[in-house]
């Protein structure tokens, strides 16, 4: 009896241990209710000036406000990148200039001309976590 209560305490201990934290991103401002919005959540300069991470969502937009959960991911720091690709090409539509045609925004609220430097979007994840980001 005391090996099995034994067991099942370190099994609850174990389980919690490993069991990672849970980043809620609060979207708004979306102002074309329509299309999708792409979240890419990076882990690093790398990961953030690339583009690529295995942390990505993609989700339906009907409301001017959304929220994306990534669950189970370890503490750290961290950089999100979103666009709303509001035609469905699967990319964000330029101008002749360059300029985003589709909504967009980055952790911190950054980029006022142009993506923002990873210093400047990177935020801390300890345990769960919640932060806005602004479509513009």
């Amino acid at each position: 009896m005391r090996i099995a209560l034994l067991l099942i305490v370190v099994s609850l201990v174990m389980s919690s241990a490993t069991r990672g934290a849970t980043l809620r991103i609060n979207v708004k401002g979306i102002t074309v209710i329509e299309g999708h919005l792409m979240v890419v959540l990076c882990r690093g300069e790398e990961s953030y000036n690339s583009g690529k991470s295995p942390l990505s969502s993609r989700l339906s937009v009907d409301s001017e406000e959304a929220v994306v959960i990534f669950e189970n991911i370890e503490d750290g720091e961290y950089a999100a990148k979103i666009f709303h690709d509001e035609n469905d090409n699967g990319k964000l539509d330029t101008n002749f200039v360059g300029f985003p045609k589709e909504g967009y925004g980055f952790s911190n609220n950054g980029g006022k001309f142009g993506p923002p430097k990873y210093k400047d979007a990177r935020f801390e994840v300890k345990g769960n976590a919640s932060i806005d980001i602004n479509i513009r």
